[in-house]
């Protein structure tokens, strides 16, 4: 029984173990969500604790919220997608493996 050939590009190469779109789109919306609510929770806290209506500090609270929560959701966001690129060469690494063995 033969092993399947690994797919091969459009030029003819091996693809890329990169992510697909998709993967890095869905990432970079899930930043940009998190820095929406982080900003919103932000300025909601700073504004209900502040009696006086001190709008500069709600909105720096929730500038440093906004950022806070895109970072944070940033680094799981690098380390899913590395970790998606990980398990693609490894795929591609057996595949090639098995349609040419050592012997």
């Amino acid at each position: 029984m033969d092993a399947p050939t690994p797919p091969t590009g459009p030029t003819g190469d091996l693809p890329s173990a990169a992510p697909p779109t998709t993967a890095r789109v869905l990432a970079l919306a899930a930043i940009v969500v998190a820095g929406a609510c982080g900003g919103l929770v932000g300025h909601a806290v700073t504004d209900l604790q502040c009696t006086d209506g001190c709008t500069a500090l709600a909105g720096s609270m929730g500038l440093l919220g906004a950022v806070l929560a895109a970072v944070g959701v940033g680094i799981v966001a690098v380390l899913a997608l590395r970790a998606m690129a990980e398990w693609r060469t490894n795929e591609l690494q057996q595949a090639a493996r098995d349609h040419h063995p050592v012997d």
